[in-house]
């Protein structure tokens, strides 16, 4: 059975989510040339680029929090599952498949599953 734990534990998968989420954000707020093409092949409009760091930044507020606040961080986690599942869906549809599909999206979905799996559910990786 699997329990949701209100408060992350172990705290160290969160603490690295929360740095590259930050790093992530640091690098879309004058996307470097990777993010960019990744936002021009899934045709994100270029008046809304500015909600990217926004929403990274957050996240890792939200995921820093979230070590004191309870909930804060696995609803966090949750969305940045959410954000990626939804990015893989961008990119699908703009038939963009290959490395910002593969190593950005999907990786970084993994990376986000993985933190809410190990912190947030009682489940331990032996």
């Amino acid at each position: 059975m699997i329990t949701l734990a209100s408060l992350p534990d172990p705290v160290w998968p969160v603490v690295l989510l929360a740095a590259i989420q930050f790093g992530d954000g640091l690098m879309s707020l004058r996307p470097v040339p990777f993010i960019a093409r990744c936002f021009t092949a899934v045709e994100w409009p270029r008046e809304y680029w500015w909600t990217m760091p926004v929403l990274k930044f957050a996240a890792t507020a939200g995921l820093i929090a979230g070590i004191w606040v309870p909930y804060l961080g696995l609803l966090t986690s949750i969305g940045l599952v959410a954000y990626f599942i939804t990015a893989i869906a961008m990119h699908v549809r703009a038939k963009d498949l290959g490395r910002n599909l593969f190593l950005n999206a999907t990786g970084m979905l993994l990376v986000c599953t993985a933190v809410t799996w190990l912190s947030f559910t009682g489940h331990r990786m032996v």
